[in-house]
C-alpha cells in the first residue's frame, strides 16, 4: 500500500504548492521510490477546460484527454511521470457524479449529504488507480478556510485517520512574511494558518514556510512551539534562482528527510541529485542567449503559457544558452508598422490561443517571420495562421479565411466535426458542449520522408497531445504544397494535416498539436530543442 503526502496552503495563494509537490515528488524518486501526484481542486468547473488562461492559467492536457489544472504540467516535468484522468478532480466533477447516481436511484432513498457522500467520493478519487508506487502526493487547492475548499480537507482529515499516521503526512505550505519598515520577519500569519487547520482536525507535521530572508532559529523555535510541530519541520522555503534549483534548495533544508522521518524511514537511501545539479549549472552558467519573441493574446498572464515557457527553457538547455523571452500582444501587430517590435529577435512563436481577437496579428507575424527569413513556430493555433498567411500570399486565395474567425472567404481553416480515436470513430457539432467537445489527447501522426520534421524526430511516426476544435482544410494541400508550404506531417489516415513547413526558410514549422505538453527538463522537446539551435544560429549571423 503506498504511504499518502497531503499538501495543503495557508495565507495567501500562489504560494507554490504545486512546485512543492513537484519537487519533493523528485527528491522521493531520486532516493528511488515510485511516485504519483494527484491534484484535488475545489472549484465547481468540471475542469478548467471552459476557463479563460487570465481566469486560470493553462489548461494543462494529458495523454488520455484530460483538461487539467496548470500544476499537473509541473508534476510530469519534475518527475517524468505522466498524468492521467483520475490524476485531477474538482468538486464540479464530484457533484456531477453524485447527482448522476443520485438520478439513477444508486442511494436507494437516502438523503444525499456532503458528508459522507461528498466526502467518501473524494476519498474514492485519492485512494483509486494509484498503481504500484511508494507514495502518492495530493496537493489540495486553494487555502485553508476556503468555504469551497471545506469537503476536500474534511476528506483528507478522515483519510489521515483511516490511514494512521504511518502511512498519511501532512504538509502545510505558508507564508512568512517580511515586514521591511518594521525590519523583522511576521509569524502569526503562519500561527493563524495553521490554527485555521488545526479548527478542522488537521494537524500539520511539516510546515514548508515560504519567505524572502532566512528564518532564524528563534523564529524557528517559536513557530514550532505555537504551531505543535518539531522545529526541525519548519522547512525554509525562499524563491530559488532557477525553478529547476527548487528540489536542490528543499532538500538543503531537509523536507524529503524530515517527510520520511514523520513516515519512520530514517534510514531511507541518499538521493542521486546529479542530473538536478547538472541542469542547475547549465541554467546557471549558459554560453550565450538568444531572444524569442512571443506573439500572443494572453500576454497579460504569462501563466496561460507555462508549459510554453518551460519549453522553451528546456530547449535553451538542450543548447546551452540562455532564452530570453519578448512578450507581444498579437492586438499590437494589426497597427501601420507590425513588425517594429520583432526587429530585435532571432526567432518567433506564435503559440495556440482561441477566437477572433488578436488574429490578424498572428498572420502578420508569420508573414514576418516568412519574409524576413526568422525562425518561426506555430503551434496549433500558431500553425493555423501561418497556413492562412501562406495560402493568402504565397498560394493566391486572398480570402483564406478560418471559420473560427469569420464567415465568408475561402474556409481553408474549419470546424472539426468528425476523427478517430483508436478503432472509434467521435463527432462534434458547433452547437455542442464547449466543455471536453475538443481534439484532446494523444493522437498519432506520420512523418513525411525526407522533411525537416523527420529528420528533427529521428522517427517516422511520432505521438503528441491535442487540443483544438478547429483543422486544416486537407482539401487545400496541393494548391499550397505548389507555393511552397509542404504538409510534412498527416494524422495515419492522411486526412489531418499535423505538421507543415517551408522548405526553402532557415527554419519554419507549425505544428497542430502543443508539444510543450510533453518536454522536459532532462529530455527537451527535439522540436524546441531545433528551434532554439536555429534561433541560436539566427542570433550569430545578426
Amino acid at each position: 500500500m503506498p504511504r499518502y503526502i497531503f499538501i495543503t496552503g495557508g495565507v495567501v495563494s500562489s504560494l507554490g504548492k504545486g512546485l512543492a509537490s513537484a519537487a519533493l515528488g523528485a527528491l522521493l524518486q531520486a532516493r528511488g521510490y515510485r511516485v504519483r501526484l494527484r491534484k484535488l481542486d475545489p472549484y465547481l468547473n468540471v475542469d478548467p477546460g471552459t476557463m479563460s488562461p487570465y481566469q486560470h492559467g493553462e489548461c494543462y492536457v494529458t495523454d488520455d484527454g484530460a483538461e487539467t489544472d496548470l500544476d499537473l504540467g509541473h508534476y510530469e516535468r519534475f518527475t517524468g511521470v505522466p498524468a492521467s484522468q483520475s490524476d485531477n478532480i474538482t468538486t464540479g466533477r464530484i457533484y456531477s457524479r453524485i447527482i448522476e447516481r443520485e438520478r439513477r436511484g444508486d442511494y436507494l432513498g437516502a438523503t444525499v449529504q456532503v458528508i459522507p457522500h461528498v466526502t467518501d467520493q473524494i476519498k474514492q478519487f485519492v485512494l483509486s488507480d494509484a498503481g504500484d508506487v511508494d507514495f502518492v502526493l495530493c496537493e489540495i487547492g486553494g487555502t485553508v478556510g476556503d468555504i469551497e475548499g471545506l469537503p476536500f480537507f474534511e476528506a483528507i482529515r478522515q483519510l489521515g485517520q483511516e490511514l494512521g499516521s504511518d502511512n498519511a503526512v501532512f504538509v502545510h505550505v505558508t507564508l512568512l512574511p517580511f515586514i521591511k519598515a518594521a525590519g523583522e520577519m511576521k509569524t502569526k500569519p503562519t500561527q493563524h494558518s495553521v490554527k485555521e487547520l488545526r479548527s478542522i482536525g488537521i494537524q500539520p507535521d511539516i510546515l514548508l514556510c515560504r519567505c524572502e530572508i532566512p528564518i532564524e532559529p528563534g523564529d524557528k523555535r517559536k513557530i514550532g512551539q505555537f504551531c505543535n510541530v518539531r522545529e526541525s519541520a519548519v522547512i525554509e522555503g525562499r524563491d530559488a534562482a532557477s525553478l529547476y534549483d527548487v528540489p536542490l534548495e528543499y532538500h538543503r533544508q531537509g523536507l524529503d528527510r524530515e517527510v520520511l522521518r514523520c513516515f519512520g524511514m530514517e534510514d531511507a537511501p541518499e538521493p542521486d541529485l546529479t542530473r538536478w545539479e547538472t541542469i542547475s549549472q547549465v541554467v546557471a552558467e549558459p554560453d550565450g542567449e538568444v531572444t524569442i519573441g512571443v506573439v500572443g493574446k494572453y500576454v497579460g498572464l504569462l501563466d496561460a503559457y507555462k508549459s510554453l515557457i518551460e519549453a522553451l527553457h528546456h530547449g535553451g538547455i538542450a543548447n546551452g544558452v540562455k532564452v530570453n523571452l519578448k512578450w507581444l500582444d498579437s492586438e499590437q501587430f494589426e497597427q501601420d508598422d507590425p513588425y517594429e517590435p520583432l526587429e530585435d529577435v532571432h526567432a518567433v512563436l506564435v503559440p495556440g490561443g482561441f477566437g477572433e481577437r488578436g488574429a490578424e496579428g498572428k498572420i502578420a507575424a508569420a508573414r514576418f517571420a516568412r519574409e524576413r527569413n526568422v525562425p518561426y513556430f506555430g503551434i496549433c493555433y500558431g500553425m493555423q495562421m501561418a497556413v492562412l498567411e501562406a495560402a493568402r500570399n504565397m498560394a493566391g486565395i486572398e480570402n483564406a479565411m478560418s471559420t473560427e474567425i469569420g464567415q465568408g472567404g475561402e474556409p481553408v481553416i474549419g470546424l472539426l466535426t468528425e476523427w478517430t480515436r483508436g478503432n472509434e470513430v467521435e463527432t462534434r457539432s458547433a452547437e455542442g458542449d464547449m466543455g471536453g467537445t475538443m481534439r484532446l489527447g494523444a493522437y498519432p501522426a506520420v512523418l513525411t520522408e525526407g522533411s525537416r520534421v523527420r529528420e528533427i524526430y529521428g522517427a517516422a511516426h511520432i505521438e503528441e497531445r491535442h487540443r483544438h476544435r478547429y483543422e486544416v482544410n486537407v482539401a487545400y494541400r496541393e494548391q499550397l504544397e505548389a507555393a511552397g508550404l509542404k504538409f510534412s506531417g498527416l494524422s495515419p489516415d492522411g486526412v489531418l494535416p499535423e505538421i507543415v513547413e517551408i522548405e526553402d526558410h532557415p527554419w519554419f514549422i507549425g505544428v497542430q498539436f502543443h508539444p510543450e505538453l510533453k518536454s522536459r527538463p532532462f529530455e527537451p522537446h527535439p522540436l524546441f530543442a531545433s528551434f532554439i539551435a536555429a534561433a541560436l544560429h539566427q542570433s550569430r549571423m545578426v
